[in-house]
């Protein structure tokens, strides 16, 4: 049976469910609403909250727990010196031949049949799920394998799913009658799930944390951290022989952050002031959102903005017919000038909100000392709201470091050490896309390094994020 299957089954049981709950309390109270605790509606609510929330929560607890179970048993048909991470290629073969089978490409004994050659490949990338490596038999029986116990599991699934939301409508049943203080139970349900709704995005964070650590550590089983945070050589070789440091990816990274910084701040602040102190009402209201646009406009078009507008004028002025100081209009400073474009809403929003938040008093005693206007902007909005512009700063510092696709177009793809903002330099996050991409062996360190890479730019933005923080909440004014 079908997730979807499953769902509308629940749907129909939850629906049968405040039916039967609201028509038993009227019943209890022969008919007559104004005898009831709750109105009849609670009732019902309370009797498919009992019929689905229990149920839908085992099938999430079930869809969670049945990959780590498979994931398990599947791994003692592969190698010994095989990584964890080739899990995610048994994974995709799976996947793959479910979807063959159920668009009817090949029917169930034809999956089951298959053989570990280019038919497979070829076979995937016909139903949209190609490989970029080729299937070797022992990953083709662990998929065949893992298609089957998944089925099994799904099928198990269904029937304890379905047994819960019975025993639910059940219980809902027994309970319900016009004494039942039915409103104060569906808060409290209601409280809990919003509860469990806050927690997603924790846990969420906590497996994100726990995917990163676990990989990291086993790269640095066979690849030895000392070579990797203190080399200064970026030079991959799938075939063996590679050179990991990351001191030039980091170089790379923050030398673009602080030229998008040093675009973004200023303008993003002077456009704040302005807006704050300045601006009419009216204007405001126009050129804020104007502003704002920039933020939403997707990444790959700045990065496109950068390889086919800004990096070829760079090139006309610093390039060879110019001061001769640019190879290529892939350069560090192509990168950083499209990066500050991008972060100028990030800086003015934020500040513009924190400067909006200084108290008019302040202001207003400024302006009776005899102050002008901008000498009470310099002297006194400023300082006030200096902590939180240094907290949008820094958080815009961390969006910066993150960046990937404006780098890929924009900065090119050279790992290297060098103060000439107008050379090609690379980042972090550009070098996670290409250790990724292409014909990779997950149990090799030259794709494994990208898990490190990843948990280095995580370390290093939620560290910016939590100096951030620090500094709104230690130095912020509290006015009244």
């Amino acid at each position: 049976m079908s997730l979807s299957l499953i769902a509308l089954v629940l749907i129909a049981l939850g629906t049968l469910a405040y039916i039967a709950g609201r028509a038993r309390a009227l019943a209890s109270a022969g008919g007559n609403s104004r005898v009831l605790h709750s109105l009849p509606r609670y009732y019902g609510v309370h009797a498919a909250m009992l019929a689905l929330v229990p149920a839908f929560g085992l099938m999430a607890l079930w869809l969670i727990l049945q990959p780590v179970v498979l994931s398990q048993t599947v791994s003692g048909m592969l190698s010994d010196d095989e990584s964890g991470l080739v899990l995610s290629d048994v994974r995709r073969v799976a996947d793959g031949l479910d979807l063959a089978v159920s668009r009817g490409v090949i029917d169930e004994a034809d999956a089951q049949a298959l053989t570990a050659d280019g038919t497979i490949r070829d076979l995937l990338a016909q139903v949209g799920a190609p490989l970029a490596s080729a299937v070797n038999p022992e990953v083709l029986n662990a998929a065949q394998a893992w298609r089957a116990w998944q089925s099994r599991g799904n099928g198990l699934m269904a029937v304890a799913v379905l047994i819960v939301a019975l025993a639910g409508l059940g219980l809902a049943w027994m309970r319900t009658d016009k004494e039942m203080r039915a409103r104060n139970r569906v808060e409290q349900g209601v409280r809990l799930l919003l509860i469990a709704a806050a927690s997603i995005a924790i846990l969420t964070t906590v497996g994100i944390v726990l995917s990163l650590i676990f990989t990291t550590v086993e790269f640095f089983r066979i690849y030895p951290a000392s070579e990797f945070f203190f080399g200064t050589t970026w030079s991959p070789s799938f075939g063996g022989g590679s050179e990991l440091g990351v001191l030039p990816l980091l170089w790379g990274t923050l030398y673009i952050s602080v030229i998008a910084l040093l675009v973004a701040v200023p303008i993003g602040l002077f456009s704040a002031i302005y807006l704050s102190e300045y601006a009419s009402a009216k204007v405001r209201g126009i050129i804020k959102p104007l502003l704002e646009v920039l933020a939403g406009i997707p990444t790959i078009v700045y990065g496109l903005f950068a390889l086919l507008t800004v990096g070829p004028l760079l090139l006309e002025v610093f390039g060879r017919d110019g001061l001769g100081w640019m190879q290529a209009g892939t350069a560090v400073m192509t990168a950083g000038l499209v990066m500050g474009i991008m972060l100028i809403p990030f800086v003015s929003s934020l500040s513009d909100d924190i400067m909006g938040g200084v108290p008019q008093a302040l202001r207003d005693g400024s302006y009776g000392l005899g102050a002008t206007r901008s000498e009470t902007i310099r002297q006194v909005v400023l300082p006030a709201a200096l902590p939180g512009i240094v907290g949008a700063v820094l958080l815009a510092a961390s969006r910066a470091i993150g960046e990937t696709m404006i780098v890929v177009l924009g900065a090119g793809a050279a790992a290297k050490l060098g103060l000439n903002p107008f050379d090609a330099m690379t980042t972090v996050t550009a070098k996670i896309v290409s250790q990724l991409t292409g014909d990779a062996d997950f149990s090799s360190p030259e794709a494994l390094v990208a898990f490190a890479l990843g948990m280095t730019l995580f370390v290093i933005t939620l560290g910016l994020n939590v100096v951030a923080l620090w500094i709104v909440r230690r130095y912020r004014e509290q006015y009244e």
